[in-house]
């Protein structure tokens, strides 16, 4: 299966965001923490939310993914490959986005812009770098670990916990039109191939990113 572009991905986003107002809302005195834990556990893959830490806690506990010095194929049976680059953004054989960084350390544009979106959007739950929080596990190893599409399907919808809940992203065009951006980044830091904290230096914007971008946020 080819990856779809962000324009495609916009419509399919809000499609299943849409499907996702369906699900049972949590009580209204639920603890935002609880939220935010239950958005963590649905990312990292788990079937269940997971519950905040109590104060005094360390980060919730994840097992890392070991990376060997020149593998590129990652326990989620995706290469990273980077063949060919599609609309600004490189892609792996198969068409999935994945990161490039250059031998003096410049990173794609699209990289680098996944660290700004991320620190954004999302790092209030899951810490800065994807590193993990006291109650959301580090994105930067469950990206390692979870099917590409996976990962799309439960951001643009959500999940709901028992007591707590993802909220869809679907709808959200700050998470959403940039979702491969903030994939490959995740990825490109779980990898340890890009360090913590901004890269930098970064590749120029490509003209067909642009063209991606002003195509998603206007929809």
């Amino acid at each position: 299966m080819k990856a779809t572009t962000s324009l495609t991905a916009l419509i399919l986003g809000a499609a299943l965001a849409s499907m996702a107002t369906a699900q049972t809302q949590p009580a209204a005195d639920s603890p935002a923490a609880q939220a935010g834990a239950g958005a963590a556990a649905a990312v990292s893959g788990s079937t269940e939310a997971a519950a905040p830490a109590a104060e005094g806690e360390g980060a919730v506990e994840e097992e890392p993914v070991e990376v060997a010095e020149g593998q590129t194929v990652m326990p989620s049976g995706h290469d990273i490959t980077a063949v060919e680059m599609t609309d600004g953004r490189w892609r792996n054989d198969e068409g999935i986005p994945t990161f490039k960084v250059e031998e003096d350390g410049t990173v794609d544009f699209a990289t680098f812009n996944g660290f700004r979106r991320y620190h954004a959007e999302c790092h209030v739950c899951h810490g800065p770098d994807g590193e993990g929080s006291t109650y959301a596990p580090a994105l930067k190893n469950s990206v390692l670990r979870m099917d590409y599409y996976d990962f799309m399907q439960v951001v643009a919808s959500g999940r709901q916990g028992t007591n707590s809940v993802m909220p869809a992203f679907g709808t959200n065009k700050n998470v959403w039109c940039y979702i491969d951006d903030i994939y490959t980044y995740l990825v490109a830091h779980g990898t340890d191939t890009i360090g913590r904290g901004r890269p930098a230096k970064r590749a120029d914007k490509p003209e067909d990113y642009t063209a991606q971008e002003d195509a998603c946020m206007s929809m």
